[in-house]
């Protein structure tokens, strides 16, 4: 080597002395020599065995992400190297973070060509699960589930739904109807949630009708539905001003054993407080109790926001008496209504119990309230001035 080459050796890498020359692959990972600690680099040169644990530390201990594919790579030279799922669900969760998405495609094409490696669901739902939920890669989530037989491995039931609902989240109907059609070729059975997940989406997509045909596809598929599937519908049929055939629906739960829960009581009373219905509304929360099913906050609060709604403001502070008897604290949103409406029908006694229940439950009152109070209290010829000045 001449002399001049050793004068610009130092302009590469100054750390970097003449052993390096006989071992190139220091070059490369010198660059990265700051991404985690130099015992694990030194290993990585380390003639003795390497055991599985030993490279997941490694890889643990990296702190740069630009260094796991490198890294990967001089591991994978190594002659004791046992590719394993435990390293390249690491190396996938890495990139994953990093959101180095071109990346992990390189890995999935490498896992390809190496057919050493056996892989399980787990490892290809984290990567579905990075696709869909990080990525914004509705496709490449599917296009790993169709791969999943390639490589050996079958997805469960558990992966299949993930995609599902991963699918109806980003509104992709149009791919939907074609992933649960592939259940058979995939070997998933289908069940319930899975069911569930379409009723959803076809109520989303604004097939109400299709989802309530859905219901006859259980039986077929040895399944039951539950308390979510008929809420779900019942929470579509609401939103398109149809509460008397989500009414019927809770009937043919009655009829089949399914016990409604707070969620399918409280859609239905949303339902009615659409409708106007506040007294049906009121009847259904104490039906809620006979059928041993416990009303929760959203239940009163739906109930009383109805009677806002209807402007008996008196009805109002009774039921807000009995909810927080009940133990349930009305909204702020309530209160600010709740004065509002007062105020309007100059009951001020009633104003000053609300502001007593404001304080106590830790709201503080806007400063509009304060003017609205005012206004109730003292006659339109008083100013704000001689108010103060008082």
């Amino acid at each position: 080597m001449t002399s001049r080459s050793w004068s610009i050796l130092p302009k590469i890498h100054p750390s970097i002395s003449r052993s390096a020359l006989i071992h190139p692959t220091l070059i490369q990972k010198s660059k990265f020599f700051s991404t985690f600690p130099p015992d694990d680099l030194k290993r990585l040169d380390h003639k003795d065995w390497l055991s599985p644990k030993e490279v997941l530390k490694i890889f643990n201990s990296l702190r740069n992400p630009e260094s796991v594919m490198p890294v990967l790579d001089c591991v994978s030279k190594r002659k004791d190297f046992k590719p394993n799922e435990g390293l390249y669900t690491q190396v996938i969760i890495k990139l994953g973070q990093a959101r180095m998405f071109d990346a992990i495609e390189d890995v999935i094409q490498r896992l390809k060509i190496d057919k050493q490696c056996r892989l399980s669901d787990v490892f290809f739902y984290n990567v579905i699960k990075i696709y869909g939920n990080v990525a914004g890669r509705p496709e490449r989530a599917v296009e790993t589930l169709f791969d999943m037989p390639k490589f050996h491995c079958w997805p469960s039931v558990k992966t299949f739904n993930f995609v599902l609902n991963m699918l109806v989240s980003a509104k992709r109907f149009d791919v939907v109807h074609k992933v649960y059609a592939s259940a058979p070729e995939l070997g998933v059975e289908i069940d319930a949630c899975c069911l569930n997940i379409l009723v959803k989406g076809l109520c989303k997509s604004g097939n109400v009708d299709a989802a309530c045909q859905l219901l006859d596809e259980f039986p077929k598929q040895r399944c039951r539905p539950n308390a979510r599937t008929f809420s779900t519908l019942m929470h579509g049929l609401c939103e398109i001003d149809r509460v008397e055939e989500a009414w019927a629906l809770l009937e043919r739960m009655e009829r089949e054993s399914v016990y409604p829960d707070t969620v399918v009581f409280n859609v239905l009373i949303s339902g009615l407080r659409k409708q106007g219905k506040v007294e049906e509304g009121m009847e259904l929360l104490e039906r809620m109790k006979l059928k041993g099913c416990c009303p929760n906050a959203g239940s009163y609060q739906e109930v009383l926001y109805g009677v806002l709604d209807s402007g008996r403001f008196g009805k109002a502070k009774e039921f807000m008496c009995w909810m927080i008897g009940e133990g349930v604290s009305p909204s702020f949103v309530s209160y600010k209504m709740m004065i509002y409406g007062l105020c309007k029908e100059n009951l001020v006694a009633d104003v000053v119990w609300i502001l007593n229940q404001m304080v106590e439950q830790g709201f503080v009152p806007e400063r509009w309230m304060w003017r609205r109070i005012l206004q109730t209290i003292f006659p339109r010829n008083v100013s704000y001035t001689d108010i103060m000045e008082k």
